[in-house]
């Protein structure tokens, strides 16, 4: 019965590339916090979404949201200056 339910809920739930999307303004902490979890993250086999993944000519709008529609969840980390990043606004909001 379980492997039924579980064939169900994966038929049913868009399929993720990230277990997390992280949301953040860089300058504020990717030295400091950030860096510090993006190390924690492999090492817990946790595969997150961080803006360092993006390719020098991406469509930046396009990969961003194509990275948060892959992934199981999304966190945001509000920092001093987050709400002052446009891309951290449109991320936050894209999220839910």
């Amino acid at each position: 019965m379980k492997g039924e339910a579980e064939k169900a809920m994966s038929i049913n739930a868009p399929e993720s590339n990230y277990d997390v999307f992280v949301s953040f303004r860089g300058e504020d902490i990717r030295h400091s916090f950030l860096g510090h979890l993006a190390k924690a993250f492999p090492q817990k086999q946790i595969n997150a979404f961080v803006d360092d993944k993006l390719k020098r000519g991406d469509d930046i709008s396009h990969s961003l949201f194509e990275a948060i529609e892959g992934s199981f969840i999304s966190l945001i980390i509000f920092s001093e200056n987050y709400a002052s990043s446009r891309w951290c606004l449109e991320n936050l909001f894209s999220t839910g």
